[in-house]
């Protein structure tokens, strides 16, 4: 038997204003589409913005739906829209910002399991890692710089 001990490191900001004018505004427009979510049960907004390496921002927002689990997180929305129009595209950075109709959200909101592994088939197949920058509503915005750091243990095709 042997321990294996993984570690995951992220770069803190502790506000918005302190990550830079690109990154800034990939998160304004997160914000903005998040503002658009179709979210009437959760009452949970989630905005994702996508800057692709041709230089386009494909945005999605959850898109819910009364006969569960039909819907898609914001996360997917704008990953398979961006596959579909894109395809050759590579994905550089992702912005996700989340906001609760009920509460304010002051921690940072990772994405899902689900969208993680999502996130993880484009970066896999890319072979170049995906730059991650998550946020609540308000408050500090967690970077990560691969999808890696939030799933050490990848399950891809080699496995199939």
């Amino acid at each position: 038997m042997k321990n294996i001990s993984i570690t995951s490191s992220f770069i803190v900001y502790d506000t918005l204003q302190e990550l830079s004018a690109d990154i800034q505004d990939l998160m304004n427009q997160a914000v903005e589409v998040r503002k658009k979510a179709y979210a009437p049960y959760s009452q949970f907004r989630v905005g994702a913005a996508l800057l692709l390496d041709n230089g386009k921002i494909v945005l999605g927002s959850n898109q819910e739906n009364a006969a569960y689990p039909s819907g898609l997180c914001a996360e997917r929305v704008a990953i398979f829209h961006a596959g579909a129009i894109y395809p050759e595209a590579k994905i550089l950075k992702i912005a996700i910002t989340a906001a609760s109709d009920t509460n304010q959200t002051t921690a940072p909101i990772p994405p899902c399991g689900s969208c993680r592994q999502s996130i993880a088939e484009y970066e896999i197949r890319q072979e170049t890692p995906i730059e991650i920058f998550f946020m609540g509503e308000i408050g500090e915005v967690y970077k990560s710089a691969s999808l890696k750091n939030l799933l050490p243990f990848m399950f891809d095709k080699k496995f199939l």
